[in-house]
């Protein structure tokens, strides 16, 4: 999908309604709540390809004026006159999905001779196979994320969790994305405890992107819940095996 680098949030949603085949169908209410749009993040949800079909939806998902989101579904396919693409917006992904079913499935072209690239098929899968697999690109959600940074940052109880500058800083998040990178049930003096570890990235206002390590664990005196936050992951993991005990890297 190919998105002009100096497109606006206004200009974004306007190109999305105005491509869309069906946007008549969208509630106007729906509409108009677009108009307030602040910043908004798109990503590929699905996509379908075979010899006579291509089917892609993405999720387009929009920061609104009064602090919610909205987010619309795109169906983008080829199986309008001449195999132009074709664009269809929703409102539900269940909508998008049932719009997805619907589509022709679409035969094999007879010219096609299926059977001269599949040595060079085959040989191309094994090595993707044998890559390590790329990770997924991060999806920011607008849903208060000033406040969801205020209280990581609040519930923190090490002594060397991030001071006022990163809480500043973190007061111009609009999105955030949560992800778990570690987690580990052990033994600490003779005791079972529980270590996860989380990232906390942002989006901020002005473009920028930071994160936060949050660290939950068990290995306390009475087996008590415990979090602490760090500013970078070498800290939070070095924190956790000093919990822990032990010797070497936490992997």
């Amino acid at each position: 999908m190919n998105v002009p680098n100096d497109e606006t949030t206004e200009m974004h949603a306007e190109r999305l309604l105005g491509r869309a085949l069906n946007s008549f169908d969208l509630p106007d209410a729906l509409v108009e709540r677009l108009d307030s749009a602040l910043a908004h993040a798109s990503s590929l949800h699905s996509s379908h390809h075979s010899a006579a079909l291509h089917r892609v939806t993405y999720r387009h998902t929009y920061l609104l004026a009064d602090g919610s989101s909205l987010t619309l579904w795109e169906l983008v396919h080829n199986t309008g006159r001449d195999g132009r693409e074709q664009h269809e917006l929703y409102a539900d992904e269940t909508d998008v999905r049932l719009a997805a079913s619907r589509l022709p499935a679409g035969l094999p072209d007879p010219e096609d001779d299926l059977d001269v690239d599949l040595d060079a098929d085959l040989e191309l899968l094994g090595a993707l196979l044998t890559r390590p697999v790329a990770p997924a690109p991060v999806v920011y959600e607008p849903d208060d994320s000033a406040d969801h940074a205020r209280r990581v940052l609040r519930r923190a109880e090490n002594a060397d969790r991030p001071g006022e500058a990163v809480a500043a800083r973190l007061r111009g998040a609009f999105a955030h994305h949560i992800k778990q990178v570690f987690g580990r049930q052990c033994a600490v003096a003779g005791k079972d405890a529980g270590f996860t570890l989380y990232e906390h990235a942002f989006l901020l206002m002005d473009g920028s992107e930071m994160s936060v390590w949050e660290v939950e664990h068990t290995a306390t005196p009475d087996g008590r819940h415990m979090c602490e936050v760090y500013e970078d992951e070498h800290a939070a993991r070095e924190a956790m095996e000093l919990r822990a005990r032990v010797r070497g890297r936490v992997r």
